[in-house]
């Protein structure tokens, strides 16, 4: 099982961008994906999760800001951050759980900062 996360960068406050994460060597359409991120000095934390059926839910300081969403033919779930502030700076991580183990790409790195 392999997750490749993209589209982090450097991204003014109030900004958006979307992070997309790839997954190779398992049925996809029958997982749940998670974004998790770690921001300095700080532990990692679950910032959003959809189900195999696409329900969906966030943390409360995410909320009506991010949206997770899923291409099942694709493979790839997509985090779209909107109005973002500099707390929201970190490593985003894409993970989900098979087989009775947790699997995790390397992350990529979002900086909010004028």
């Amino acid at each position: 099982v392999r997750l490749v996360e993209s589209g982090g960068g450097l991204v003014q406050p109030g900004g958006s961008l979307r992070l997309s994460c790839t997954v190779s060597g398992i049925n996809f359409s029958i997982i749940g994906m998670n974004w998790h991120r770690q921001a300095p000095g700080k532990e990692r934390e679950l910032v959003a999760t959809i189900t195999r059926t696409g329900s969906t839910n966030y943390t409360d300081s995410v909320k009506d800001r991010f949206t997770i969403s899923r291409n099942n033919a694709r493979m790839m779930v997509f985090l779209q951050m909107n109005s973002l502030d500099p707390e929201d700076t970190a490593v985003y991580y894409c993970n989900t759980r098979a087989y009775g183990q947790d699997y995790w790409g390397k992350g990529t790195l979002v900086t909010v900062s004028s």
